[in-house]
């Protein structure tokens, strides 16, 4: 799927305050319609302020756009309204359905004020041709998908499902399920309280007071829903770093002697600096218990203070030798164990879904953790369809040459959830 401009201007509320859908908005909708088949009207269809930020022409554009890759609009389909001002709605094309998130204005006439693209389902689509597609990206990827029942995982479609792949932030859900562990076995609760010792390179908490007092659970949140890299470094050291590797064989990990020890995100970046090119060769040659020893014998050198993240923010740095690695089946196997034995885990996965609303909407439950860093990305969903069956979906793309194109990938990824989904009605 092509890259859009992103139109979005106003934030969504959330799916659960979902309403009938008023008539005015309906009239909206309608008239989205009228303007993707043909241009004209679209100062009283949008507000100034949209229309600032999205001038006709660009909006033009993206119309035809839609109409080479999709064919005509030929019907409007589902409409659903999350509140007052926000929803949903899907155009039938000839060869895809696009859906749309529309916001309009409070204030008569309702003009619209928010307009994003969020995905199409293609009208002949099918597993095949998602699987074939995502192969296709430049480097190497892999993807599994699997109904997770009582006697394991039953796989429903794959493609290099034992390879190994630098998997970025995806390793914070091993975090997650220690933590979960502990909660489970009676040595944590989700309430403790512990200082927010490890400071780490970008999300919210880096601006947070040293030491500052956090709840386990508000920890894991911004780990998981934010990917805050300073929540995680925290947590794998507050929980004992041999304990967080030991989940990887517990949820069935089947290769951790490439995979351990798990790095902090600031030791991982730390290594990837020029300055310690040798200790980086040292580490990717070492077997785990060496490695653990370089890391204790090398801490000061190796902490958030050491990075230059501009170094490695534009380009692939050491992706094939230095990350947080785990296969398709490695994953899907952790996000069973989360499944199983995850308990408050699971609500914390499930607030950033990784994907539009709209298309999330289509599950019961959705549970997402992702990774991304130049040259590396991975998704991981763990969801449950109306009808109450789980599955697994996960796929990682990795080139150590180019950076990738990431909404692409969401694109695909997107594809084969929509997919399952229509199939698991």
């Amino acid at each position: 799927m092509k890259r859009f401009a992103i139109l979005l201007l106003l934030a969504l509320p959330p799916l659960a305050a979902r309403a009938q859908v008023a008539p005015a908005y309906q009239a909206r909708a309608d008239q989205l319609m009228t303007l993707l088949v043909s241009d004209g009207a679209e100062k009283d269809f949008f507000s100034d302020l949209f229309l600032t930020a999205v001038p006709v022409e660009q909006w033009r554009a993206l119309t035809a756009d839609l109409r080479r890759q999709y064919g005509r609009p030929l019907s409007l389909g589902s409409v659903r309204q999350n509140g007052p001002t926000a929803g949903q709605v899907e155009i039938r094309y000839e060869r895809a359905t696009v859906g749309f998130t529309l916001v309009v204005a409070p204030q008569p006439p309702g003009r619209v004020i928010g307009l994003q693209i969020v995905g199409a389902r293609q009208a002949d689509d099918n597993m095949i041709k998602i699987i074939n597609d995502i192969d296709a990206l430049p480097g190497q990827t892999a993807f599994a998908i699997a109904r997770l029942t009582g006697s394991g995982p039953q796989w429903i479609a794959s493609r290099d499902p034992d390879r190994q792949m630098a998997t970025g932030s995806s390793f914070k859900l091993y975090i997650l399920a220690e933590l979960a562990r502990a909660v489970e076995a009676g040595d944590r609760r989700w309430s403790d309280v512990i200082p927010l010792s490890h400071k780490s390179f970008s999300g919210r908490l880096l601006a947070y007071p040293a030491n500052a007092p956090m709840t386990l659970h508000s920890l894991a949140t911004a780990m998981i829903a934010e990917s805050d890299n300073s929540a995680a470094d925290t947590l794998l050291l507050a929980l004992g770093r041999d304990k967080v590797d030991a989940i990887l064989p517990r949820t069935g990990h089947a290769k951790t002697d490439a995979a351990l020890p798990l790095l902090t995100t600031a030791e991982a970046f730390a290594l990837k600096m020029p300055a310690n090119a040798t200790l980086r060769q040292s580490y990717a040659g070492g077997a785990p218990d060496e490695r653990r020893a370089l890391l204790r014998d090398n801490a000061a050198r190796l902490d958030a203070k050491a990075v230059d993240i501009g170094s490695v923010a534009e380009t692939p740095a050491h992706i094939d030798s230095l990350e947080w690695f785990a296969s398709p089946k490695d994953e899907v196997a952790l996000l069973d164990w989360l499944r199983q034995h995850g308990g408050d885990a699971l609500p914390i996965m499930a607030v950033n879904p990784g994907i539009a609303p709209a298309d999330a909407a289509r599950w019961r439950y959705l549970g997402y953790k992702g990774g991304s860093e130049p040259g590396v990305m991975a998704m991981n969903f763990l969801t449950q369809a109306r009808d109450g069956t789980w599955y697994a979906v996960t796929g990682s793309w990795n080139n150590p040459a180019a950076r990738l194109d990431e909404p692409r990938f969401v694109a695909l990824m997107t594809r084969a959830l929509n997919l399952l989904a229509e199939t698991s009605r």
